[in-house]
């Protein structure tokens, strides 16, 4: 087995997340995605999309998209429960992962792919307009989420799941996305900061 990873990009990242909250290693293959190795043949071979990660198993089955490639391990290994316990409780998980994924981390990606210079050979065409339409959807999404982490400690509820590490992904691609959270989002402040604190934050 082994993860085909492409460093510091958010969803990457998202699984090496998941992979050091469970507690689990498993070897990776670094693939140097500025210099555009995700589209090589290697990769298009096990992914058509040339999108990382990928995660192939011994048997040549490759797993892509970040989200799958983590219910894989949570299959695997399902303590501790990042991906809800129960029918209702692993519905509400994959709701608020949706939601973080759909209304937020897009929304910064969106901010981020359609105006950096960097993204020029990336995303063609960029459209600063398009961009530049999504920077007060990524606002609007903080100020709910605001409201929603005003009653809980974490994204789904009181415990760490998959919907926090896509949040807090998202909210570190605002950084490069030349954005910011309102200081008056408080909760959000106080929730980011609970887990960056997280040794798993730093994978």
């Amino acid at each position: 087995m082994k993860l085909y990873d492409g460093g510091k990009a958010p969803n990457p990242r998202r699984v090496r997340i998941f992979l050091a909250e469970k507690g689990l290693s498993v070897p990776l293959v670094p693939i140097d995605m500025s210099a555009l190795e995700h589209r090589d043949t290697q990769i298009a071979g096990l992914n058509p999309l040339r999108r990382l990660p990928v995660l192939e198993l011994d048997n040549g089955t490759a797993i892509s998209e970040s989200v799958a490639i983590c219910r894989y391990f949570e299959e695997l290994h399902p303590d501790p429960p990042l991906m809800g316990e129960g029918p209702v409780g692993k519905a509400q998980v994959e709701m608020w992962q949706r939601r973080m994924e759909m209304h937020l981390l897009l929304f910064v990606a969106n901010v981020f792919r359609h105006a950096h210079p960097a993204m020029k050979d990336w995303e063609v065409p960029q459209i600063t307009q398009f961009s530049e339409a999504n920077r007060p959807k990524v606002m609007e999404s903080l100020v709910w989420l605001d409201s929603e982490l005003q009653e809980r400690d974490f994204i789904a509820g009181d415990v760490f799941t998959i919907a926090d590490i896509t949040a807090m992904i998202a909210i570190d691609f605002m950084k490069p996305a030349r954005l910011a959270v309102p200081d008056e989002c408080s909760a959000v402040l106080e929730w980011y900061a609970r887990v960056k604190a997280r040794p798993s934050a730093d994978a």
